[in-house]
């Protein structure tokens, strides 16, 4: 699986997790040079709080477009570790 924006490659990875129709990717095959730390948060009533990166690349932003669950709840431990994207990143196998 491949999680592309702006034409290039943010995370690649063969060892992605399925949840609810999202690639979460392990950290270790995210480019993080493209990411920066949002101070959003969200909650999620079964997976827990969720925290957001902003990719940014050649001068471009897009906010809130990675997500990850730092202490997810025991319903979902396996994805401590994933990073998801939406907002206009392209998930390919």
């Amino acid at each position: 699986m491949k999680a592309i924006w702006n034409g290039k490659v943010i995370a690649e990875s063969d060892e992605t997790i399925n949840i609810e129709g999202n690639q979460y990717f392990p950290v270790k095959a995210v480019n993080k040079d493209y990411l920066l730390p949002s101070k959003t948060q969200t909650v999620c009533h079964w997976k827990g709080t969720a925290s957001y990166f902003d990719i940014t690349m050649d001068g471009k932003t897009n906010k809130d477009a990675a997500w990850y669950y730092p202490a997810p709840s025991s319903l979902a431990d396996k994805i401590q570790g994933y990073i998801a994207f939406w907002r206009g990143v392209e998930v390919i196998n």
